[in-house]
């Protein structure tokens, strides 16, 4: 079972030496990170120590995003301080599968039109 954290003690955790963030109800060490994030370390550091999921969720994470969070992972925010809008999933939230979805028809519908096209045009001069 995972260890339950409390947000006072998360809070404890805000120094560049010892960051720690709240995303979904989950705690993660991100502290080894901070020199890696593509965003810059003062985005870390500005959401170090509380829960930032709404700032992680507003800036649109990459699948490969998600996935490395697991590798941060220390507990769960115990269930009192989790908001109640906040569900505590180790599932993509549901907003995130509509952008991927959304981006990849994007990509695949220009794709399958050119491709109708070339078929049609290669027909025809046949």
């Amino acid at each position: 079972m995972a260890k339950v954290f409390t947000l006072t003690e998360v809070a404890e955790h805000k120094t560049r030496n010892d960051c720690w963030v709240v995303l979904f109800g989950r705690v993660y060490n991100v502290t080894n990170f901070l020199d890696e994030h593509p965003g810059g370390d003062e985005v870390l550091l500005a959401a170090t120590g509380k829960d930032a999921t709404a700032e992680f969720d507003d800036i649109g994470h990459s699948h490969d995003a998600w996935a490395m969070l697991d590798k941060f992972y220390l507990g769960d925010l115990h269930s009192e301080a989790v908001p109640a809008k906040t569900n505590v999933t180790t599932a993509l939230p549901k907003g995130t599968r509509f952008k991927y979805m959304t981006y990849l028809i994007k990509f695949l519908v220009p794709l399958i039109i050119l491709n109708v096209a070339i078929a049609f045009y290669s027909k025809s001069s046949v």
